[in-house]
């Protein structure tokens, strides 16, 4: 119970703290600073003495290159840059559309073909993608809600080229590669976007600092732990349910702390979203395998 509770809440925030870090420290910058130390205080703990040693390669480190950039430069440095223009619950929704692109892109990495139940998912899933981009709809006129609609894209690229990429054998140290090698990466970003010009530490709020460290402490690491907890203990369709649940807690939040306006056009796109995933993972849960789901460990950590 505490590890769905950690994955179902935790997770589902990390979309709220996300908008309220990047209040007062720039976006793309926030994003590096988390990954680089949640990516380094991993791999310190998987090379703690006394544990067996293994000897990380550079065709281990060109693999973590790619998935970070893949899942954290383009998708999480997406919704973090894009929560400055777009309601956190808008962006949470986006982003659940995960497992849909995910089941669409896996016969060009190898993966099966999608069956019935999974192709009517997928539909019902991009119809409410339509309803909120729709003119008049939380994203509709943002150009910016473009730049949203590739991080799920690329996140299941990533997600699928890791299954098959070299990397270590214990999953802590893959993650903790990926989190250090994807942290450059959007620390590159947030330069090169001016991001560096910025930085007031004298202008950061209490909120946004407070935010920045449960993102690392809580969001990237706690919440990582139980994920993996989880795999281990329950089937892997039951622990990929916080691909629908995480949406959920995260529109509630925006709406009650952020006052982020829900609108019963939005609710309905919510239910059609979540809804799909359910669809996917109930037809792909007859030969879904726990290898699977531990070669893509952080693959929709916001």
């Amino acid at each position: 119970m505490i590890a769905f509770a950690a994955v179902y809440v935790i997770w589902g925030s990390t979309y709220l703290a996300i908008h309220i870090a990047s209040d007062t420290i720039p976006a793309l910058l926030m994003s590096s600073a988390r990954f680089v130390i949640a990516g380094l205080l991993l791999l310190a703990f998987t090379h703690r003495p006394g544990q067996p040693r293994e000897r990380l390669t550079l065709v281990q480190w060109r693999s973590a290159l790619i998935i970070g950039a893949c899942l954290l430069l383009v998708g999480n440095g997406g919704v973090a840059w894009g929560e400055q223009y777009l309601p956190s619950g808008f962006v949470a929704l986006i982003i659940a559309t995960v497992p849909l692109w995910m089941a669409l892109l896996a016969p060009l990495f190898g993966g099966r073909w999608i069956n019935w139940t999974a192709a009517i998912g997928i539909a019902i899933g991009l119809a409410g993608i339509v309803l909120l981009v729709r003119p008049g709809g939380s994203g509709a006129g943002h150009w910016q809600t473009l730049v949203v609609l590739t991080s799920p894209i690329l996140w299941a690229i990533g997600s699928l080229y890791a299954r098959n990429a070299p990397a270590p054998r214990q999953p802590l140290t893959a993650v903790g590669m990926e989190m250090v090698a994807g942290g450059v990466l959007l620390g590159i970003a947030g330069v090169a976007d001016g991001e560096l010009g910025q930085v007031h530490f004298a202008a950061m709020s209490f909120a946004s600092i407070t935010a920045f460290i449960y993102l690392v402490l809580i969001g990237a690491l706690v919440g990582y732990v139980g994920y993996i907890w989880l795999l281990h203990h329950v089937s892997v369709t039951a622990a990929s349910t916080y691909a629908f649940v995480n949406p959920v807690v995260a529109v509630a939040l925006g709406a009650v702390v952020l006052g982020e306006v829900v609108t019963p056009l939005t609710l309905v796109a919510a239910a059609l979203i979540v809804g799909a995933v359910v669809l996917l993972l109930i037809g792909q849960s007859r030969k879904a395998t726990p290898k699977i789901a531990l070669e893509t460990p952080i693959r929709d950590v916001a």
